[in-house]
């Protein structure tokens, strides 16, 4: 089962629901997927949401942040570092080359969840 998530600045935070809620029914090998862009990371719940998933260990979890540089705050070393420092596998890709985006959401990141960050410049 595979399952995705977004809610313009909480879609981590339901994702972390919905990946804990799958785990206690015991669903066989859930995933779950965030999609969101590097603004919603100014919003403190997703902060929460970062934290708490790499300390239950939600390793079916991946966000997908799609970095076009709008965010209003900068995160020392970039948004990869921010999920990093929370114990989450990290991948920071070319958000247009299709390649870079499979292999990304297929590495291996046993007990950690994980995000890519994926740069896209606007054209």
């Amino acid at each position: 089962m595979e399952l995705g998530t977004g809610s313009l600045g909480h879609g981590l935070g339901i994702g972390v629901g919905m990946m804990m809620g799958l785990r206690l029914r015991k669903q066989d090998k859930p995933r779950v997927f965030c999609l969101m862009g590097d603004a919603e990371l100014d919003e403190g719940s997703n902060h929460e949401a970062i934290a708490v998933a790499a300390r239950f260990g939600l390793e079916q979890l991946t966000a997908i942040v799609i970095d076009n540089t709008s965010a209003s705050y900068d995160w020392p070393g970039g948004i990869a570092s921010r999920f990093e420092n929370e114990g989450w596998s990290s991948a920071t890709i070319d958000g247009r080359n299709r390649e870079d985006i499979k292999t990304a959401l297929t590495q291996s990141h046993p007990g950690v969840p994980h995000v890519v960050v994926a740069k896209v410049e606007a054209k």
